[in-house]
């Protein structure tokens, strides 16, 4: 009986060895297109981009204030009237102020009759003077008085005129044309104009013709040119493509978390007002462009077999241009994986361009295992059936 069960248990491990080295020579001699995913090298065109989110604003908006204190007592305009250059927004009570422009006209009053009376004295101490029954500094006396009181006449008078504007204030009115998108206050609210003007309106001088003002990385900033064509799109229209251009790149930075990033002003057409002040917009801007490139699969970058070898430390396949950067491809040359450096162009995050290498149209390169791992730690076993 022992015998019996010492045979079946030395059987085991030669079983064992025998499937492993079946296994082994199976995945050895496997085909390497069946291994790994090949994908040809083509020849096309490719654009790179960059990128960044932006706000679209009105080109020209006008912040209508006052410059006069008091209550709203009216309003003539309300969100999204179209107004006209000079047309009435709103009045204020203008009780004080009017009853200051009266004092004012008074005090012209008030200072033209002295000057009359100024002005006979003057004349009157002039006469005495020659026949000299007056003396010398009486005579001064009287010039200065008259003077004075010409003086008091032009402060009374402007005074007078700028107790008239205030009172003009009182009905604000809109210094453009265009569309009112803002308002910040009602009937019977009192407004105060201090050192900082209160805004009451917000009006959009024209709304067919907009921008983006959008923040762009200093990495991207530099290959961004006035006069570059840009796409954009908005959330309210998800499937629609916009279309604008670069107007303006701002030489002033904004530095946040040491994050440094430029505004760029993008000139948007919006004729059929489609478009609203405030969206956000994600805008791309092609910067480069290629017709006809040898164009190699971003995968095949990033892709390295564990297997396969690499490139020699002294070994220099390529001469690297001054504005391109190098990487190494996988590819199937008689019946292997043979490493490949190369000089790449520009991307568009799919496809990447080869300017230089031992790399041409219709090679296969490897990106990526056929089959995914195995995770670490597992193992493979093989079943034997012992009875």
């Amino acid at each position: 009986m022992k015998r019996l069960l010492k045979k079946p248990l030395v059987l085991v491990p030669v079983l064992l060895l025998a499937g492993g080295i079946l296994v082994y020579r199976q995945s050895s001699g496997m085909a390497l297109d069946q291994r790994y995913k090949l994908q040809a090298v083509e020849k096309g065109a490719i654009s790179q981009s960059v990128s960044a989110n932006g706000t679209l604003n009105p080109v020209t908006l006008v912040s209508v204030g006052t410059q006069v204190s008091g209550t709203v007592k009216k309003l003539y305009v309300d969100f999204n009237d179209k107004v006209e250059k000079g047309q009435v927004l709103l009045e204020l009570d203008d009780s004080l102020l009017a009853a200051q422009a009266k004092q004012s006209a008074a005090g012209v009053e008030n200072a033209a009759a002295s000057i009359d009376l100024a002005a006979a004295n003057e004349k009157r101490m002039k006469e005495l003077f020659a026949q000299e029954y007056v003396s010398r500094q009486e005579f001064d006396q009287a010039v200065q008085a008259y003077r004075s009181a010409r003086a008091q006449l032009s402060l009374a008078r402007a005074q007078a005129e700028k107790d008239r504007a205030n009172l003009g204030y009182a009905t604000i009115r809109s210094p453009v044309s265009g569309v009112v998108v803002a308002r910040s206050i009602d009937v019977g609210q009192t407004v105060a104009a201090s050192f900082q003007t209160p805004t009451l309106f917000q009006i959009a001088q024209d709304l067919s013709k907009m921008q983006i003002d959008s923040n762009f990385a200093e990495a991207d900033i530099g290959s961004i040119r006035v006069g570059q064509a840009v796409r954009f799109n908005v959330d309210a229209f998800p499937n629609r493509s916009f279309k604008g251009v670069v107007r303006q790149v701002r030489l002033n930075p904004t530095t946040q978390q040491n994050v440094v990033t430029y505004n760029v002003v993008v000139s948007v057409d919006n004729p059929d007002q489609t478009l609203l002040p405030g969206m956000t917009a994600y805008v791309n801007i092609a910067v480069d462009k290629r017709e006809e490139a040898l164009l190699v699969p971003n995968g095949a970058l990033r892709f390295k077999p564990a297997d396969a070898p690499s490139l020699k430390p002294g070994e220099k396949p390529m001469k690297r241009k001054r504005d391109a950067s190098a990487g190494t491809v996988y590819v199937l040359r008689d019946g292997e994986l043979k490493p490949v450096g190369v000089a790449l162009g520009i991307t568009d995050n799919r496809h990447t361009e080869v300017t230089g290498g031992d790399l041409k149209a219709g090679d296969k390169v490897a990106v990526g295992d056929a089959q995914p791992a195995a995770p670490a730690g597992s193992r493979k076993s093989v079943g034997v059936r012992m009875f």
